[in-house]
């Protein structure tokens, strides 16, 4: 049998209309056991009355003749045995606190006339004294005043904070338990990697949320699965085809004429070279090399140097150190490709390093023929080349260079973009943090 939605208890919304089923029932208990033990329906102890039926005992003592008031006592005290009203000497009062701060209120309901004083101090009832306008004095007892609490102490405050605590409590627990797969969703697809070292989805939660962790898991297997596969079927055919390679390479040596001869051995080289940059990009990102603290100037520096010691006019510009959080061998490659398309287009090459709080920027300015604004975003892409290298036969470059390091810039959390160079060339801009907060896949 299948429940409706809003009743199955392994879905999102049974869960939901469960937690607001359990918030109103655990409001109604929390006010109902309050009531039940407050009972505001229940009239409150008998000496709760006391102090206003002693003020009125007082003055009809006051007002009456001496020769009632013993008529008047026998009934006042058949009619309020709680109070113990007593007749008492005149001299008990010098032993009394006269007009204690607690019973100012009933002096001022008696008047002028009459005094007040605390004949008991004890911290449950107490006896008082009242000393009538002709002398005369009686004593009663009278519990202790009870002081009306503030707002925030009132029983039904308290029971309603408590509730609200209580159920939003309940109410975050709940989000916090419906929400935390989505964030490791979110988490697992950041950390997505194709060299099989990321933990695969946790398959808890609602039915729907397992529904979709098993499904994500069971997708990035199949991707996995088929980068796999492709990387080492081009790696078998890159393997396949060097024997070949390699016995043209020596047939070529028989060849008389050494301009044919020259011309078949470079094909060669670039069938050679265009098969390990292949295989290379594909497995570019596989395997993650460990992040480390690095001299991003020195490193800049050293790729300088090596283009120099080529014969090629690369300068660098920059701080003479400057610490990143990186792959060292992914920047050096990323910045030597960079450099050899730069040199490759242009005369005039120079590294620039500019370095912020938590950011650094890497410049690789060349004053080549530069680029149009619809062919920056082309020239990102795999296999992507220039105007003047679209024929192989005019160029060895295969358009990864700039793939791989943008590839290798993402891997570190930062960005890769082509920009003009006044009065004309490129600017390849590569923005990196200085701390990584989390390992990135490069692919």
């Amino acid at each position: 049998m299948k429940w409706p939605g809003f009743l199955n208890l392994r879905g999102i919304g049974g869960q939901i209309a469960a937690l607001v089923v359990v918030s109103i029932v655990a409001l109604h208990t929390i006010i109902t056991a309050a009531f039940l033990f407050h009972r505001p329906d229940q009239p409150g102890p008998p000496n709760d009355v006391g102090p206003s039926q002693l003020t009125t005992i007082a003055r009809l003592l006051g007002t009456a003749a001496a020769s009632d008031r013993p008529r008047l006592m026998t009934e006042i005290v058949r009619a309020f045995p709680h109070l113990d009203v007593q007749d008492v000497s005149p001299a008990a009062a010098a032993a009394g606190v006269s007009e204690a701060p607690r019973l100012r209120g009933m002096r001022r309901h008696l008047g002028a006339d009459y005094r007040i004083v605390s004949l008991d101090q004890g911290d449950g009832s107490r006896r008082i004294g009242i000393v009538l306008p002709d002398g005369a004095m009686i004593s009663a007892l009278m519990a202790t005043d009870r002081l009306s609490p503030p707002i925030w102490g009132s029983p039904w405050m308290v029971t309603l904070l408590f509730a609200v605590i209580s159920v939003t409590t309940l109410g975050l627990w709940a989000a916090r338990t419906l929400t935390a797969p989505l964030s490791s969703f979110a988490k697992a697809a950041e950390t997505f990697s194709l060299d099989g070292h990321a933990a695969l989805l946790p398959e808890r939660g609602p039915e729907e949320v397992r529904a979709l962790a098993k499904a994500l898991n069971r997708m990035r297997q199949r991707i996995v699965d088929l980068m796999t596969d492709r990387t080492r079927m081009l790696a078998a055919i890159s393997h396949d085809l060097r024997t070949p390679i390699t016995r043209m390479r020596l047939r070529c040596e028989f060849i008389e004429d050494e301009v044919q001869r020259g011309r078949m051995l470079a094909d060669l080289d670039q069938m050679r070279s265009m098969l390990e940059s292949v295989l290379s990009f594909l497995r570019n990102g596989r395997k993650l090399e460990a992040m480390t603290l690095i001299d991003v100037a020195s490193t800049l520096q050293l790729v300088a140097d090596q283009f120099i010691d080529m014969g090629h006019k690369v300068a660098y510009a920059g701080p003479d150190h400057a610490m990143a959080t990186a792959r060292p061998d992914d920047l050096l490659r990323c910045i030597t490709n960079i450099v050899e398309n730069a040199v490759r287009f242009g005369t005039d090459v120079v590294i620039r390093l500019t370095v912020a709080p938590d950011s650094l920027a890497i410049d690789v300015e060349d004053d080549g023929p530069g680029l149009s604004d619809a062919d920056k975003t082309d020239m990102l892409e795999p296999f992507a080349r220039g105007d003047r290298a679209r024929n192989m036969d005019d160029a060895t470059g295969f358009g990864l260079g700039l793939s791989i390091a943008q590839t290798i810039a993402r891997a570190h959390g930062g960005t890769l973009s082509l920009r003009d160079r006044d009065p004309h060339g490129l600017v390849v801009r590569i923005q990196l943090p200085t701390r990584q907060h989390s390992l990135r896949p490069a692919a």
